[in-house]
């Protein structure tokens, strides 16, 4: 009887014991839920420049609101594969030389495969100086939709802001981060910026419960289990 009654205890303080872990994710949770929604309506800080690259974390960072002032350099756009709102097409990402001396990758926005090419949206290769606000984004190594950047091919499925970076020879200090351009209008309409998904997926109060409700079925079991051990006993007398 005592070692039925261990297995149960463990099970039960098992469940229990994720289901407080699973409480205090939900906690931290909306807790960074909180702080990225402040950020994103906040007002628009300076990118951080060389000096504060090393403190850029995707905790403290991602999705804040920035600025940055300079020139594209329209010659070493990529354009990186996207399914959005308004379709499958593609990112424009385009290096902005910051006036204050370093790189930082633009995702301009959204083109459909039809205006991929520079050409067919020629208004939209802004020239001289401009000023992009935006999202901070962390870089997005490797690639994405199950694929490989292929750098050396110019064919991109993530936002990997180091291979970009080399793949292009881009000179100077390069920030390790992209800006998701907001939705200004771009001249010609295209690309199309403020298509940035901000969405955390939430369930750890379901996760909690699933687990307090598997500590009560086993509490349940126990009690029945203890039951049914006690009967079978006083009927072997």
């Amino acid at each position: 009887m005592i070692a039925g009654l261990a297995a149960f205890a463990v099970l039960i303080a098992g469940f229990s014991a994720l289901g407080v872990w699973q409480v205090q994710r939900l906690a931290w949770k909306q807790e960074l839920i909180r702080q990225v929604g402040s950020r994103i309506h906040a007002q628009p800080v300076p990118a951080p420049g060389p000096q504060g690259f090393d403190a850029v974390t995707r905790q403290a960072d991602q999705y804040r609101h920035v600025a940055s002032s300079g020139r594209f350099l329209h010659d070493r756009e990529v354009r990186v594969k996207a399914v959005t709102d308004l379709g499958p097409g593609f990112w424009v990402v385009t290096p902005l030389e910051d006036a204050r001396g370093f790189t930082v990758l633009i995702n301009r926005g959204f083109v459909p495969a039809e205006r991929a090419a520079p050409d067919v949206r020629a208004e939209g290769q802004v020239e001289g100086p401009t000023t992009v606000t935006g999202l901070l984004r962390i870089t997005e190594p490797k690639g994405g939709f199950l694929r490989d950047n292929d750098p050396a091919g110019d064919r991109w499925f993530s936002r990997d802001v180091a291979a970009i970076a080399q793949a292009k020879r881009l000179d100077g200090p390069v920030a390790p981060y992209f800006i998701d351009a907001d939705a200004t209008p771009n001249p010609g309409g295209w690309p199309r910026g403020g298509l940035t998904v901000v969405r955390f997926a939430n369930s750890h109060l379901v996760y909690a419960l699933t687990w307090f409700g598997l500590a009560l079925m086993s509490a349940g079991g126990a009690v029945l289990w203890l039951r049914d051990e006690r009967r079978r006993r006083r009927g072997g007398r």
